[in-house]
């Protein structure tokens, strides 16, 4: 029988799998899982490694992932970040880094080894490595162009420079590139095999605007990972059906879809060996159905996407989702195994 990191490994590269690998995203549930808040799960390596591993081996999941929050990269370059007890880190909007976007000259990338928060998710994937290293999956994380950008300079700011000042986001986009290079390199000579790419504010702007300006970075972020020996799961959050072929032509090994978007459609679009992962609701079925209901829906997932196909839902399962249904995920990869 393979392992959780020989099965995702092969079902990206195209060889036989015994079983489609089960990979939801799960922050939150890790923390109250073992009891800790989720203040600590996010600032304190150690403690996202337990959360982990726990829900790893209890749920039956093929990987696990230093993700916890969007804030770690903007932290570290000075951005104002509110911390809470049980709630994850945001980033305060109102007092962006980048107000004033003449400040983006002088900005520094911060490095990744720098003992700020970057470097927590760098040690997180070096014990990862230490515990489960060729056994399951490692997932590290960085922000994408649009997401960090927005981080950095704010939401609306940056919604309104892609039509205002097109030539400011492009150096925006390009500081990003380089820091995300930066830290995908860190994490993977710690330990990480895979980098999630994160980029959700990708989700608010149409296709025209990011073909041409968050596309090509996007492009450059994931063959940049790819050169340094990783591979990639693009995350976009939110409705991306109009962005499906650039998604689909990104050479990205796992395209990691919302509940929102059809699996039949990407499917269509990115054509038959695009690996694609989710995307069952969170809430109104992750959470809210019968372990039989969830089995049911991770069906028809996989019936629309194929065997090239990764069980998970649409985005991060929710902290009170019952036990029992995200048991369903693996419950369902077995019931559904592909005969090597």
């Amino acid at each position: 029988m393979m392992n959780g990191y020989e099965r995702i490994r092969n079902l990206i590269d195209g060889k036989p799998v015994d079983r489609l690998p089960v990979m939801p995203i799960t922050m939150m549930f890790a923390g109250d899982y073992i009891g800790a808040p989720y203040g600590r799960y996010a600032t304190d390596y150690r403690t996202l490694v337990e959360g982990q591993l726990r829900v790893a081996e209890d749920f039956g999941f093929d990987y696990v992932s230093c993700i916890s929050d969007p804030a770690r990269e903007a932290a570290d370059c000075g951005a104002d970040i509110a911390f809470y007890d049980n709630q994850p880190p945001a980033i305060r909007e109102g007092n962006a880094l980048l107000a004033d976007k003449t400040k983006l000259v002088g900005l520094k990338a911060p490095d990744p080894l720098g003992g700020g928060r970057m470097h927590d998710r760098v040690k997180a994937a070096a014990l990862f490595r230490e515990k489960v290293g060729g056994k399951l999956m490692i997932e590290g994380w960085v922000e994408g162009p649009c997401a960090e950008g927005a981080d950095l300079r704010g939401i609306n700011a940056l919604m309104m420079d892609f039509i205002e000042d097109p030539g400011f986001v492009e150096d925006l986009f390009a500081f990003v590139l380089d820091l995300e290079l930066d830290f995908a390199r860190a994490q993977l000579e710690a330990g990480a095999d895979i980098i999630g790419i994160g980029d959700a504010a990708a989700s608010l702007v149409g296709p025209m605007i990011y073909e041409q300006y968050v596309w090509p970075y996007e492009k450059r972020l994931v063959d940049g990972i790819k050169q340094l020996g990783g591979r990639v799961r693009l995350h976009i959050c939110g409705n991306t059906r109009a962005l499906f072929a650039g998604m689909g032509r990104m050479g990205c090994d796992i395209v990691d879809l919302d509940w929102m978007n059809p699996l039949h459609e990407a499917r269509s679009v990115m054509g038959p060996d695009q690996v694609l992962l989710g995307n069952l609701d969170p809430v109104s079925v992750v959470r809210d159905k019968t372990a039989a209901e969830v089995q049911a829906a991770l069906r028809q997932c996989h019936a629309e996407a194929g065997d090239t196909y990764i069980f998970s839902a649409g985005c991060e399962v929710t902290r009170d989702t019952p036990h029992e249904n995200v048991c369903a995920f693996r419950a369902c990869s077995e019931e559904d195994a592909v005969n090597p």
